[in-house]
Protein backbone atom coordinates (compact mmCIF):
# COMPACT_ATOMS: atom_id res chain seq x y z
CA UNK A 1 0.00 0.00 0.00
CA UNK A 2 2.65 2.93 0.86
CA UNK A 3 4.12 2.17 -2.94
CA UNK A 4 0.77 2.69 -4.29
CA UNK A 5 0.31 5.76 -2.13
CA UNK A 6 3.50 6.91 -3.21
CA UNK A 7 2.46 6.47 -6.71
CA UNK A 8 -1.13 8.07 -6.15
CA UNK A 9 0.93 11.61 -4.48
CA UNK A 10 2.84 11.26 -7.18
CA UNK A 11 0.75 11.45 -10.08
CA UNK A 12 -1.74 14.20 -8.43
CA UNK A 13 1.20 16.68 -8.41
CA UNK A 14 2.78 15.57 -12.08
CA UNK A 15 0.92 17.90 -14.11
CA UNK A 16 2.89 17.12 -17.18
CA UNK A 17 1.56 13.79 -19.44
CA UNK A 18 5.01 12.69 -20.35
CA UNK A 19 5.93 12.89 -16.73
CA UNK A 20 2.82 11.00 -15.78
CA UNK A 21 3.96 8.53 -18.23
CA UNK A 22 7.24 8.21 -17.16
CA UNK A 23 5.96 7.58 -13.19
CA UNK A 24 3.59 4.51 -14.77
CA UNK A 25 6.66 3.21 -16.49
CA UNK A 26 8.50 3.06 -13.63
CA UNK A 27 5.77 1.17 -11.18
CA UNK A 28 5.18 -1.56 -13.79
CA UNK A 29 9.20 -1.95 -13.88
CA UNK A 30 9.38 -2.00 -10.16
CA UNK A 31 6.38 -3.52 -8.47
CA UNK A 32 6.09 -6.91 -8.29
CA UNK A 33 2.69 -8.51 -8.95
CA UNK A 34 0.16 -9.10 -8.32
CA UNK A 35 0.69 -5.26 -6.78
CA UNK A 36 1.02 -3.81 -9.49
CA UNK A 37 -1.68 -5.64 -11.86
CA UNK A 38 -3.89 -4.48 -8.64
CA UNK A 39 -2.86 -1.25 -9.14
CA UNK A 40 -3.29 -0.97 -12.84
CA UNK A 41 -6.86 -2.09 -12.02
CA UNK A 42 -7.20 0.71 -9.38
CA UNK A 43 -5.78 3.53 -12.10
CA UNK A 44 -8.14 2.41 -14.95
CA UNK A 45 -11.33 1.96 -13.09
CA UNK A 46 -11.42 -1.86 -13.18
CA UNK A 47 -12.00 -2.54 -9.26
CA UNK A 48 -15.67 -2.11 -7.71
CA UNK A 49 -16.37 -3.20 -4.26
CA UNK A 50 -19.85 -4.66 -3.14
CA UNK A 51 -19.65 -3.62 0.44
CA UNK A 52 -17.54 -1.12 0.70
CA UNK A 53 -18.86 1.99 0.09
CA UNK A 54 -18.18 6.36 0.71
CA UNK A 55 -20.47 6.19 3.25
CA UNK A 56 -18.80 3.45 5.35
CA UNK A 57 -15.92 5.95 5.94
CA UNK A 58 -18.04 9.21 6.31
CA UNK A 59 -19.71 7.03 9.04
CA UNK A 60 -16.29 5.35 9.88
CA UNK A 61 -14.77 9.08 10.46
CA UNK A 62 -17.78 10.12 12.42
CA UNK A 63 -16.88 7.92 15.45
CA UNK A 64 -13.39 9.38 15.59
CA UNK A 65 -13.79 12.93 14.86
CA UNK A 66 -16.63 15.82 16.01
CA UNK A 67 -18.84 16.66 13.30
CA UNK A 68 -18.28 20.12 13.61
CA UNK A 69 -14.34 19.99 13.25
CA UNK A 70 -14.99 17.41 10.33
CA UNK A 71 -17.26 19.72 8.07
CA UNK A 72 -14.93 23.14 9.17
CA UNK A 73 -11.99 21.07 7.89
CA UNK A 74 -14.26 19.90 4.59
CA UNK A 75 -15.07 23.47 3.72
CA UNK A 76 -11.39 24.33 4.48
CA UNK A 77 -9.53 21.36 2.31
CA UNK A 78 -12.35 20.98 -0.07
CA UNK A 79 -11.69 17.18 -0.94
CA UNK A 80 -13.22 14.58 1.46
CA UNK A 81 -10.35 11.85 1.40
CA UNK A 82 -7.80 14.21 1.77
CA UNK A 83 -10.07 15.53 4.87
CA UNK A 84 -10.17 12.30 6.70
CA UNK A 85 -6.59 11.61 5.93
CA UNK A 86 -5.35 14.54 7.24
CA UNK A 87 -7.79 14.39 10.40
CA UNK A 88 -7.36 11.15 11.29
CA UNK A 89 -6.50 10.69 14.56
CA UNK A 90 -3.63 8.64 15.84
CA UNK A 91 -4.52 5.45 18.23
CA UNK A 92 -1.47 5.25 21.23
CA UNK A 93 -0.25 1.64 20.41
CA UNK A 94 -0.72 0.84 17.05
CA UNK A 95 1.94 -0.59 15.87
CA UNK A 96 0.44 -2.74 12.76
CA UNK A 97 2.45 -2.73 10.05
CA UNK A 98 1.12 -0.86 6.70
CA UNK A 99 -0.79 -3.07 4.44
CA UNK A 100 0.11 -4.61 0.83
CA UNK A 101 -2.01 -3.10 -1.78
CA UNK A 102 -3.28 -6.61 -3.40
CA UNK A 103 -4.11 -7.80 0.44
CA UNK A 104 -6.17 -4.78 0.71
CA UNK A 105 -8.25 -5.33 -2.13
CA UNK A 106 -8.84 -9.21 -1.85
CA UNK A 107 -9.95 -8.51 2.01
CA UNK A 108 -12.49 -5.54 0.33
CA UNK A 109 -13.88 -8.16 -2.04
CA UNK A 110 -14.36 -10.95 0.84
CA UNK A 111 -15.17 -9.08 4.16
CA UNK A 112 -18.73 -9.39 5.21
CA UNK A 113 -20.45 -6.16 4.77
CA UNK A 114 -20.48 -5.83 9.47
CA UNK A 115 -16.72 -6.30 9.48
CA UNK A 116 -15.65 -3.67 7.02
CA UNK A 117 -15.32 -0.77 10.05
CA UNK A 118 -13.30 -2.07 12.15
CA UNK A 119 -11.08 -3.45 9.28
CA UNK A 120 -10.71 -0.04 7.26
CA UNK A 121 -10.31 1.87 10.58
CA UNK A 122 -7.05 -0.82 11.59
CA UNK A 123 -5.79 0.35 8.19
CA UNK A 124 -6.65 4.26 8.58
CA UNK A 125 -4.62 3.63 12.28
CA UNK A 126 -1.57 1.93 10.79
CA UNK A 127 -1.29 4.11 7.52
CA UNK A 128 0.25 7.76 6.97
CA UNK A 129 -1.44 10.37 5.69
CA UNK A 130 -0.57 9.45 2.48
CA UNK A 131 -1.42 6.27 2.71
CA UNK A 132 -4.98 6.53 4.48
CA UNK A 133 -5.52 9.03 1.19
CA UNK A 134 -5.05 6.24 -0.93
CA UNK A 135 -6.68 3.84 0.93
CA UNK A 136 -9.95 6.19 1.07
CA UNK A 137 -9.99 6.78 -2.84
CA UNK A 138 -9.86 3.40 -3.54
CA UNK A 139 -12.60 2.13 -1.13
CA UNK A 140 -14.54 5.15 -2.82
CA UNK A 141 -13.88 4.60 -6.55
CA UNK A 142 -12.64 8.46 -6.69
CA UNK A 143 -8.89 8.42 -7.59
CA UNK A 144 -9.00 11.55 -10.26
CA UNK A 145 -5.23 12.03 -10.49
CA UNK A 146 -5.09 12.38 -14.22
CA UNK A 147 -3.89 8.91 -15.21
CA UNK A 148 -6.89 7.87 -17.54
CA UNK A 149 -7.20 3.97 -18.58
CA UNK A 150 -5.85 5.23 -21.99
CA UNK A 151 -2.82 7.37 -20.79
CA UNK A 152 -2.13 4.16 -18.59
CA UNK A 153 -2.20 1.27 -21.15
CA UNK A 154 0.10 3.64 -23.37
CA UNK A 155 2.74 3.45 -20.51
CA UNK A 156 2.19 -0.12 -20.39
CA UNK A 157 3.19 -0.46 -24.02
CA UNK A 158 6.16 2.01 -23.69
CA UNK A 159 7.56 0.34 -20.78
CA UNK A 160 7.16 -3.15 -22.83
CA UNK A 161 8.17 -1.53 -26.18
CA UNK A 162 4.86 -2.97 -27.73
CA UNK A 163 2.47 -1.03 -29.70
CA UNK A 164 -0.86 0.34 -27.60
CA UNK A 165 -2.80 -1.04 -30.39
CA UNK A 166 -1.38 -4.74 -29.44
CA UNK A 167 -2.39 -4.34 -25.49
CA UNK A 168 -5.73 -2.89 -26.55
CA UNK A 169 -6.72 -5.85 -28.71
CA UNK A 170 -6.54 -7.70 -25.16
CA UNK A 171 -7.36 -5.45 -22.70
CA UNK A 172 -11.02 -6.75 -22.05
CA UNK A 173 -10.52 -10.13 -22.36
CA UNK A 174 -8.23 -10.67 -19.48
CA UNK A 175 -9.17 -9.64 -15.52
CA UNK A 176 -6.96 -8.03 -12.70
CA UNK A 177 -4.25 -8.35 -11.64
CA UNK A 178 -3.76 -9.40 -15.47
CA UNK A 179 -0.60 -11.66 -14.74
CA UNK A 180 -0.87 -12.90 -18.37
CA UNK A 181 -0.73 -9.80 -19.92
CA UNK A 182 2.78 -9.01 -17.60
CA UNK A 183 4.16 -12.57 -18.56
CA UNK A 184 3.21 -11.84 -22.49
CA UNK A 185 4.87 -8.15 -22.05
CA UNK A 186 7.61 -9.47 -20.16
CA UNK A 187 8.50 -12.28 -22.87
CA UNK A 188 7.16 -14.94 -20.36
CA UNK A 189 4.25 -16.46 -22.20
CA UNK A 190 2.22 -16.50 -25.21
CA UNK A 191 0.16 -13.26 -26.10
CA UNK A 192 -2.92 -13.62 -24.32
CA UNK A 193 -6.26 -14.98 -25.95
CA UNK A 194 -9.45 -13.23 -25.25
CA UNK A 195 -11.39 -16.77 -26.42
CA UNK A 196 -14.18 -15.15 -28.21
CA UNK A 197 -14.87 -12.58 -25.43
CA UNK A 198 -16.57 -9.35 -27.24
CA UNK A 199 -13.32 -7.29 -26.22
CA UNK A 200 -13.29 -3.31 -27.69
CA UNK A 201 -11.26 -1.64 -30.34
CA UNK A 202 -9.63 1.40 -29.56
CA UNK A 203 -12.00 4.26 -31.68
CA UNK A 204 -10.63 6.30 -34.63
CA UNK A 205 -10.95 9.88 -33.54
CA UNK A 206 -11.17 12.87 -35.74
CA UNK A 207 -9.04 16.05 -35.64
CA UNK A 208 -10.73 20.01 -35.67
CA UNK A 209 -11.27 21.37 -38.81
CA UNK A 210 -9.85 24.78 -39.24
CA UNK A 211 -9.98 27.41 -42.23
CA UNK A 212 -6.52 26.73 -42.75
CA UNK A 213 -7.24 23.28 -43.19
CA UNK A 214 -10.03 23.33 -45.63
CA UNK A 215 -7.36 25.11 -48.04
CA UNK A 216 -5.79 22.37 -48.55
CA UNK A 217 -7.79 19.64 -48.83
CA UNK A 218 -9.61 18.51 -52.60
CA UNK A 219 -13.38 18.23 -51.99
CA UNK A 220 -13.04 14.72 -54.24
CA UNK A 221 -11.39 13.31 -51.84
CA UNK A 222 -13.67 13.67 -49.13
CA UNK A 223 -16.88 11.99 -47.73
CA UNK A 224 -19.12 14.12 -45.38
CA UNK A 225 -21.61 12.92 -42.68
CA UNK A 226 -23.35 14.33 -39.91
CA UNK A 227 -22.33 14.58 -36.53
CA UNK A 228 -24.89 13.57 -34.33
CA UNK A 229 -25.53 14.84 -30.93
CA UNK A 230 -25.63 11.45 -28.88
CA UNK A 231 -22.84 9.36 -27.48
CA UNK A 232 -20.42 7.20 -29.69
CA UNK A 233 -20.66 3.74 -28.95
CA UNK A 234 -18.84 0.33 -30.38
CA UNK A 235 -21.15 -2.41 -30.77
CA UNK A 236 -19.09 -6.01 -30.80
CA UNK A 237 -20.80 -9.61 -30.87
CA UNK A 238 -19.19 -12.55 -30.55
CA UNK A 239 -19.00 -16.04 -29.77
CA UNK A 240 -18.25 -15.08 -26.60
CA UNK A 241 -21.14 -12.51 -25.46
CA UNK A 242 -22.25 -8.81 -26.74
CA UNK A 243 -21.24 -5.59 -25.23
CA UNK A 244 -22.08 -2.15 -25.99
CA UNK A 245 -19.11 -0.13 -25.02
CA UNK A 246 -18.48 3.69 -24.58
CA UNK A 247 -16.00 5.77 -27.08
CA UNK A 248 -13.33 5.01 -23.74
CA UNK A 249 -13.54 1.78 -23.53
CA UNK A 250 -16.05 1.49 -20.49
CA UNK A 251 -19.09 -1.30 -21.36
CA UNK A 252 -22.39 0.22 -20.84
CA UNK A 253 -24.71 -2.65 -21.64
CA UNK A 254 -26.31 -2.56 -18.16
CA UNK A 255 -28.25 0.68 -19.41
CA UNK A 256 -29.06 0.00 -23.06
CA UNK A 257 -30.60 -3.60 -22.72
CA UNK A 258 -32.54 -3.63 -25.39
CA UNK A 259 -29.16 -2.63 -28.20
CA UNK A 260 -27.80 -5.35 -26.51
CA UNK A 261 -31.25 -7.56 -27.46
CA UNK A 262 -30.88 -6.29 -31.39
CA UNK A 263 -27.20 -7.51 -31.33
CA UNK A 264 -27.72 -11.07 -33.13
CA UNK A 265 -24.92 -10.74 -35.17
CA UNK A 266 -21.43 -11.64 -35.30
CA UNK A 267 -19.18 -8.18 -35.61
CA UNK A 268 -18.13 -5.11 -34.42
CA UNK A 269 -19.68 -1.94 -35.54
CA UNK A 270 -18.79 1.79 -34.46
CA UNK A 271 -22.21 4.65 -34.25
CA UNK A 272 -23.78 6.94 -32.52
CA UNK A 273 -26.40 6.02 -29.54
CA UNK A 274 -29.80 8.00 -29.97
CA UNK A 275 -32.58 8.82 -28.52
CA UNK A 276 -35.19 8.05 -32.09
CA UNK A 277 -38.81 8.31 -31.59
CA UNK A 278 -40.36 7.73 -34.55
CA UNK A 279 -37.52 8.05 -36.84
CA UNK A 280 -36.50 11.79 -35.51
CA UNK A 281 -33.79 11.78 -32.96
CA UNK A 282 -34.86 13.63 -29.79
CA UNK A 283 -32.81 16.07 -27.80
CA UNK A 284 -29.47 15.09 -25.94
CA UNK A 285 -30.96 16.09 -22.78
CA UNK A 286 -33.57 12.86 -23.55
CA UNK A 287 -30.69 10.77 -24.13
CA UNK A 288 -29.50 11.99 -20.42
CA UNK A 289 -32.54 10.13 -18.76
CA UNK A 290 -30.11 6.69 -19.83
CA UNK A 291 -26.78 7.36 -19.27
CA UNK A 292 -24.84 6.31 -15.86
CA UNK A 293 -26.93 3.84 -14.91
CA UNK A 294 -26.57 0.36 -14.59
CA UNK A 295 -30.19 -1.11 -14.73
CA UNK A 296 -32.80 1.23 -16.21
CA UNK A 297 -36.78 0.35 -15.69
CA UNK A 298 -39.55 -0.35 -18.76
CA UNK A 299 -40.69 2.99 -18.27
CA UNK A 300 -37.32 4.54 -19.18
CA UNK A 301 -36.89 2.54 -21.86
CA UNK A 302 -40.58 3.36 -23.11
CA UNK A 303 -40.41 7.20 -22.35
CA UNK A 304 -36.86 7.66 -23.52
CA UNK A 305 -36.36 4.79 -26.40
CA UNK A 306 -32.76 4.48 -28.03
CA UNK A 307 -31.08 3.51 -31.13
CA UNK A 308 -27.90 3.46 -32.92
CA UNK A 309 -27.27 5.58 -35.80
CA UNK A 310 -24.65 3.46 -37.60
CA UNK A 311 -21.07 5.09 -38.76
CA UNK A 312 -18.83 2.03 -39.68
CA UNK A 313 -17.92 -1.20 -40.10
CA UNK A 314 -14.62 -2.92 -37.96
CA UNK A 315 -15.42 -6.61 -38.21
CA UNK A 316 -17.59 -8.43 -40.28
CA UNK A 317 -17.65 -11.47 -38.45
CA UNK A 318 -13.97 -13.04 -37.65
CA UNK A 319 -13.07 -10.74 -40.48
CA UNK A 320 -11.31 -7.59 -40.01
CA UNK A 321 -12.06 -4.66 -42.06
CA UNK A 322 -9.97 -1.83 -40.50
CA UNK A 323 -7.01 -1.85 -42.94
CA UNK A 324 -9.12 -1.43 -45.68
CA UNK A 325 -10.29 2.31 -47.35
CA UNK A 326 -13.47 4.08 -45.81
CA UNK A 327 -15.13 3.77 -49.48
CA UNK A 328 -15.02 -0.12 -49.25
CA UNK A 329 -15.86 -0.22 -46.03
CA UNK A 330 -19.07 2.01 -46.20
CA UNK A 331 -19.73 -0.07 -48.88
CA UNK A 332 -19.80 -3.01 -46.66
CA UNK A 333 -21.53 -1.26 -43.74
CA UNK A 334 -24.33 -0.72 -46.45
CA UNK A 335 -24.30 -4.13 -47.75
CA UNK A 336 -24.36 -5.83 -44.04
CA UNK A 337 -27.38 -3.65 -42.85
CA UNK A 338 -29.39 -4.77 -45.49
CA UNK A 339 -28.44 -8.38 -45.27
CA UNK A 340 -28.62 -8.26 -41.16
CA UNK A 341 -31.50 -5.79 -41.37
CA UNK A 342 -30.88 -5.54 -37.08
CA UNK A 343 -33.49 -3.81 -35.03
CA UNK A 344 -33.38 -0.06 -33.11
CA UNK A 345 -29.93 0.33 -35.84
CA UNK A 346 -30.17 2.73 -39.00
CA UNK A 347 -26.93 4.25 -41.40
CA UNK A 348 -25.75 7.84 -41.03
CA UNK A 349 -26.62 9.28 -44.45
CA UNK A 350 -23.90 10.52 -46.35
CA UNK A 351 -24.03 14.00 -48.13
CA UNK A 352 -23.64 14.97 -51.13
CA UNK A 353 -21.17 18.21 -51.88
CA UNK A 354 -19.40 19.76 -54.81
CA UNK A 355 -17.10 22.26 -52.89
CA UNK A 356 -16.45 23.34 -49.67
CA UNK A 357 -18.30 26.72 -50.38
CA UNK A 358 -21.38 24.35 -50.61
CA UNK A 359 -20.80 21.96 -47.37
CA UNK A 360 -20.20 25.16 -45.24
CA UNK A 361 -23.69 25.94 -46.08
CA UNK A 362 -25.26 22.95 -45.17
CA UNK A 363 -23.41 22.98 -41.69
CA UNK A 364 -25.17 26.58 -41.39
CA UNK A 365 -27.99 24.56 -41.06
CA UNK A 366 -27.18 21.97 -38.48
CA UNK A 367 -28.12 23.59 -35.82
CA UNK A 368 -31.75 24.02 -36.64
CA UNK A 369 -32.30 20.19 -36.73
CA UNK A 370 -30.16 19.81 -33.18
CA UNK A 371 -26.96 17.89 -34.67
CA UNK A 372 -23.28 19.34 -33.59
CA UNK A 373 -21.96 19.58 -37.22
CA UNK A 374 -20.26 17.74 -39.45
CA UNK A 375 -17.55 14.84 -39.88
CA UNK A 376 -15.07 14.63 -43.02
CA UNK A 377 -13.50 10.91 -43.74
CA UNK A 378 -10.62 10.61 -46.07
CA UNK A 379 -12.24 8.12 -48.90
CA UNK A 380 -9.17 5.95 -48.51
CA UNK A 381 -8.40 6.26 -44.91
CA UNK A 382 -8.16 3.04 -42.70
CA UNK A 383 -9.85 2.51 -39.05
CA UNK A 384 -6.87 3.23 -36.90
CA UNK A 385 -6.93 3.82 -33.34
CA UNK A 386 -6.49 7.09 -31.97
CA UNK A 387 -6.63 10.68 -33.66
CA UNK A 388 -4.29 10.43 -36.85
CA UNK A 389 -4.14 13.99 -38.05
CA UNK A 390 -5.11 13.99 -41.68
CA UNK A 391 -7.68 11.22 -41.79
CA UNK A 392 -10.70 12.43 -40.29
CA UNK A 393 -12.17 15.86 -39.61
CA UNK A 394 -15.09 17.35 -37.15
CA UNK A 395 -15.88 20.60 -38.63
CA UNK A 396 -18.24 21.42 -35.06
CA UNK A 397 -21.03 24.72 -35.69
CA UNK A 398 -19.78 27.51 -34.04
CA UNK A 399 -20.68 27.56 -30.28
CA UNK A 400 -23.37 30.16 -28.78
CA UNK A 401 -22.68 33.09 -26.30
CA UNK A 402 -24.02 34.10 -22.97
CA UNK A 403 -22.89 36.79 -20.63
CA UNK A 404 -24.10 35.56 -16.89
CA UNK A 405 -23.31 36.46 -13.58
CA UNK A 406 -21.67 34.74 -11.19
CA UNK A 407 -23.60 33.49 -8.42
CA UNK A 408 -21.94 30.42 -6.68
CA UNK A 409 -18.80 28.29 -6.60
CA UNK A 410 -17.19 25.23 -5.24
CA UNK A 411 -13.91 23.48 -5.06
CA UNK A 412 -12.82 20.78 -6.98
CA UNK A 413 -11.16 17.78 -7.40
CA UNK A 414 -8.28 16.05 -7.25
CA UNK A 415 -5.40 18.68 -8.49
CA UNK A 416 -8.11 21.52 -8.31
CA UNK A 417 -9.42 20.40 -4.83
CA UNK A 418 -7.95 23.71 -3.27
CA UNK A 419 -9.44 25.88 -5.90
CA UNK A 420 -12.51 27.32 -6.25
CA UNK A 421 -13.29 25.69 -9.98
CA UNK A 422 -16.76 25.00 -10.42
CA UNK A 423 -19.04 27.79 -11.30
CA UNK A 424 -22.61 28.30 -11.43
CA UNK A 425 -24.06 31.17 -13.15
CA UNK A 426 -27.16 32.92 -13.55
CA UNK A 427 -28.84 35.40 -15.96
CA UNK A 428 -31.73 38.53 -15.19
CA UNK A 429 -35.70 37.66 -15.04
CA UNK A 430 -38.25 39.75 -14.05
CA UNK A 431 -39.12 38.87 -10.21
CA UNK A 432 -42.78 39.82 -10.52
CA UNK A 433 -42.13 43.14 -8.11
CA UNK A 434 -41.23 45.32 -11.31
CA UNK A 435 -37.60 44.22 -10.63
CA UNK A 436 -35.14 41.68 -11.81
CA UNK A 437 -33.53 38.73 -9.92
CA UNK A 438 -30.68 35.93 -11.37
CA UNK A 439 -31.55 32.89 -12.12
CA UNK A 440 -29.20 29.83 -12.23
CA UNK A 441 -28.77 28.50 -15.54
CA UNK A 442 -25.92 26.33 -15.73
CA UNK A 443 -22.37 25.37 -14.26
CA UNK A 444 -19.41 25.78 -15.75
CA UNK A 445 -16.03 23.67 -14.75
CA UNK A 446 -13.37 24.38 -18.00
CA UNK A 447 -12.20 26.86 -20.62
CA UNK A 448 -10.01 28.84 -17.80
CA UNK A 449 -6.69 28.98 -18.12
CA UNK A 450 -4.44 28.25 -14.69
CA UNK A 451 -3.41 32.15 -14.44
CA UNK A 452 -7.26 32.77 -14.35
CA UNK A 453 -8.66 30.00 -12.00
CA UNK A 454 -6.27 31.74 -9.60
CA UNK A 455 -7.44 34.85 -10.24
CA UNK A 456 -11.18 33.81 -9.84
CA UNK A 457 -10.71 31.66 -6.80
CA UNK A 458 -9.16 35.11 -4.93
CA UNK A 459 -11.73 37.10 -6.16
CA UNK A 460 -13.91 34.76 -4.95
CA UNK A 461 -12.80 34.22 -1.87
CA UNK A 462 -12.48 38.09 -0.95
CA UNK A 463 -16.48 38.57 -2.03
CA UNK A 464 -18.30 35.23 -0.49
CA UNK A 465 -21.50 36.16 0.93
CA UNK A 466 -22.38 33.04 2.60
CA UNK A 467 -21.72 29.78 3.07
CA UNK A 468 -23.34 26.41 2.40
CA UNK A 469 -21.11 23.96 3.36
CA UNK A 470 -18.58 22.99 0.25
CA UNK A 471 -20.71 26.16 -1.95
CA UNK A 472 -19.93 29.67 -1.67
CA UNK A 473 -22.05 32.08 -2.65
CA UNK A 474 -20.60 35.15 -3.84
CA UNK A 475 -21.69 39.07 -4.12
CA UNK A 476 -23.81 39.40 -7.93
CA UNK A 477 -21.08 41.13 -9.73
CA UNK A 478 -18.84 39.44 -11.56
CA UNK A 479 -19.65 38.62 -15.44
CA UNK A 480 -18.82 35.66 -17.00
CA UNK A 481 -19.16 35.23 -21.37
CA UNK A 482 -20.27 31.50 -21.24
CA UNK A 483 -20.20 29.84 -24.42
CA UNK A 484 -22.12 26.38 -24.93
CA UNK A 485 -23.19 24.23 -27.97
CA UNK A 486 -26.79 24.46 -27.32
CA UNK A 487 -29.68 25.52 -25.18
CA UNK A 488 -32.67 22.93 -24.39
CA UNK A 489 -35.88 23.35 -22.11
CA UNK A 490 -35.65 21.21 -18.52
CA UNK A 491 -38.23 21.11 -16.19
CA UNK A 492 -35.24 19.86 -13.75
CA UNK A 493 -34.07 23.63 -13.58
CA UNK A 494 -35.85 26.48 -12.03
CA UNK A 495 -34.88 28.31 -15.05
CA UNK A 496 -36.57 26.35 -17.52
CA UNK A 497 -33.41 25.82 -19.59
CA UNK A 498 -30.21 23.78 -19.46
CA UNK A 499 -26.92 24.36 -21.26
CA UNK A 500 -24.98 21.88 -23.22
CA UNK A 501 -20.99 21.71 -22.37
CA UNK A 502 -20.96 24.89 -21.25
CA UNK A 503 -17.43 26.56 -20.47
CA UNK A 504 -15.75 30.08 -19.51
CA UNK A 505 -14.96 31.65 -22.44
CA UNK A 506 -13.55 35.01 -20.81
CA UNK A 507 -14.21 37.16 -17.76
CA UNK A 508 -15.93 39.94 -18.24
CA UNK A 509 -14.19 42.51 -15.72
CA UNK A 510 -15.46 44.93 -17.92
CA UNK A 511 -19.18 44.72 -18.04
CA UNK A 512 -21.08 45.59 -15.09
CA UNK A 513 -23.12 42.72 -13.80
CA UNK A 514 -26.81 45.02 -14.69
CA UNK A 515 -25.58 44.49 -18.06
CA UNK A 516 -25.65 40.75 -18.11
CA UNK A 517 -27.80 39.09 -20.03
CA UNK A 518 -31.79 38.20 -19.47
CA UNK A 519 -33.05 34.94 -19.82
CA UNK A 520 -35.21 35.34 -22.41
CA UNK A 521 -32.06 35.83 -24.51
CA UNK A 522 -31.37 32.05 -23.32
CA UNK A 523 -34.62 30.60 -24.35
CA UNK A 524 -34.31 32.12 -27.52
CA UNK A 525 -31.62 29.74 -28.35
CA UNK A 526 -33.50 26.58 -27.71
CA UNK A 527 -33.64 24.82 -30.61
CA UNK A 528 -36.81 23.64 -32.82
CA UNK A 529 -35.84 20.05 -32.50
CA UNK A 530 -36.97 17.57 -35.64
CA UNK A 531 -38.79 15.67 -32.82
CA UNK A 532 -41.12 18.48 -33.33
CA UNK A 533 -41.87 18.22 -36.92
CA UNK A 534 -38.85 19.75 -38.23
CA UNK A 535 -37.35 16.57 -39.69
CA UNK A 536 -34.20 14.23 -38.98
CA UNK A 537 -31.29 16.74 -40.60
CA UNK A 538 -30.78 19.78 -42.38
CA UNK A 539 -31.62 20.19 -46.15
CA UNK A 540 -28.49 18.74 -48.42
CA UNK A 541 -28.63 15.27 -46.58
Amino acid sequence: MPRFAALLDSLIFTPGRNAKLALLRQWFAETPDPERGVGLAALTGELAFSAAKPMLIRDLVATRVDPVLLALSHDYVGDFAETVALIWPPRAGVNAPAPDLADVVEALELTPRAELPALIAGWLDALDATGRYALIKLVTGGLRVGASGRLARLALAEWAGRDVAEIDEVWHGIRPPYLPLFRWLEGRGERPDPGGAPVFRPLMLAHPLEDADIAALDPAQWRAEWKWDGIRVQLSAAAGGRRLWSRGGEDVSGAFPEIVEAMEFHGVLDGELLVIRDGAVAPFADLQQRLNRKAVTPKLMRDFPVGVRLYDLLFDGAEDLRALPFDERRARLEAWLARVAPARMDLSPQIAFAGFQQLAAIREGARAASIEGLMLKRADSPYVAGRVKGLWWKWKREPLSVDAVLMYAQRGHGKRSSYYSDYTFGVWQPDGEGGEALVPIGKAYSGYTDQELAWLDRWIRNHTTSRFGPVREVEKALVLEVIFDAAQRSSRHKSGVALRFPRIARIRTDKPASEADRLETVMAFIEHHPAEGTGTAPRGS
